[in-house]
């Protein structure tokens, strides 16, 4: 069947199907309601949702799909939250506290001195006896040692975190961070925003309210952020409506955000270890629901590390236009293989995961600048391996 005549029996489904008034609001450029967004949920036919999502998807972006060359930095996992979802900060029976010093963050990124990183992400725990001194230093020492990266860095929490310890407002403390490097923010931490699952599963960290209002803060002194939904674990599908529709409002208001990536729970090493994982069917609903509801976010990510690099590759035709990136040294959540071999991909397997989805890669800065290098789009043949002399 050809292209157009694919296209023709899909319209043609949409418009006969149980979602044919919401192919008829995408259609018009209407916002999907609180009940449109829990029926898109409930609903069984998730090919129906997809190809909603995937006319958005399109409309939006085309065929590209985006990816970046981007290194990872944990600076600590000594967190005082106590989450009950988390399996990666240090504790009893469970992972050794570490707090990296300038020397440890200079060596992980003379390491990467060979690849051409474009972007810096650094998160961590929220350890309660850094000073404030601690995190600009940490945006000096990147910022001088990887100068023409991007740093993308500090959750929300981290954030409160870092005021509570500057004493100062958060507009002045975000300009000062500005100052010493910061270029935008990962947009992590968001979980669920409603009250009855804080109090549930995360009850020390930031709520609903100041998760939103500190995103809010950073778009208003010109940093943008991403924004992360994390799904599968004691929310209901109307609080995942909610937490999208709130995410939309502030998008509303400021404007800000780049991103929306839903994150995959994983309860291994959780408090919350009875939780089976996700499906492959519930990471493709949460793209293509998170796409139709949030008309007024540029870009939806499927980020391999957390759903695997086949779903994410599928994905890109269930709403989601990103598969992030290289990933090196991934701390915060679960590996997907056991024997850790894929805690990154090369640049070339990014390419070549894009093009095998029939999707055209697209290399990007964090703020979805372009960037144009020999390798960006296509497979190179691979240079021969040279045979180096025995010592």
């Amino acid at each position: 069947m050809s292209t157009t005549a694919t296209a023709t029996a899909i319209t043609r489904y949409l418009q006969n199907g149980e979602f044919a008034d919401l192919y008829d609001k995408v259609m018009e450029g209407k916002r999907l309601s609180f009940e449109d967004g829990v029926r898109l949920w409930e609903s069984p036919d998730l090919t129906a949702v997809g190809a909603l999502a995937n006319l958005v998807r399109e409309a939006r972006n085309g065929n590209k799909t985006y990816y970046v060359r981007n290194q990872h930095i944990n600076y600590t996992n000594v967190c005082n939250k106590g989450c009950r979802f988390c399996s990666f900060y240090a504790q009893k029976g469970g992972p050794a506290p570490y707090v990296m010093s300038m020397d440890d963050v200079r060596a992980k990124l003379e390491r990467t001195r060979h690849i051409p990183i474009t972007e810096i992400h650094m998160v961590a725990g929220i350890h309660p006896r850094l000073p404030y001194s601690y995190y600009l230093d940490l945006l000096d020492t990147v910022k001088a040692t990887r100068p023409d990266a991007h740093i993308k860095s500090f959750t929300m929490v981290e954030l409160l975190q870092i005021q509570k310890l500057a004493g100062k407002p958060m507009e002045e403390v975000l300009l000062e961070l500005k100052a010493h490097g910061l270029d935008s923010l990962p947009g992590g931490g968001a979980e669920i925003l409603t009250d009855r699952v804080h109090d549930a599963i995360f009850p020390k960290k930031e709520t609903a309210a100041e998760w939103l209002e500190t995103a809010k803060t950073a778009h208003r002194v010109g940093l943008h952020t991403n924004a992360t939904m994390l799904y599968g674990h004691i929310e209901t599908v109307e609080e995942r409506v909610v937490h999208l529709m709130k995410l939309r409002e502030a998008q509303d208001e400021t404007g800000g955000f780049l991103t929306f990536i839903p994150l995959a729970f994983s309860s291994k090493g959780t408090k919350l270890s009875d939780i089976p994982a996700t499906t492959g069917y519930l990471d493709l609903k949460a793209i293509a629901v998170g796409r139709l509801m949030l008309d007024n976010f540029p870009h939806v990510k499927g980020f391999w590390m957390m759903i695997t690099p086949p779903v994410a590759q599928a994905a890109q035709w269930y709403g989601a236009d990103d598969i992030d990136g290289t990933i090196v040294e991934y701390e915060i959540t679960h590996e997907i293989a056991e024997d850790n071999a894929q805690q990154q991909l090369t640049q070339r397997k990014l390419v070549e995961m894009i093009l095998e989805a029939g999707r055209e890669p697209v290399e990007r800065d964090p703020l979805y600048n372009v960037i144009e290098r020999e390798d960006s789009h296509t497979l190179l043949p691979e240079r021969p391996r040279v045979a180096l002399p025995m010592a």
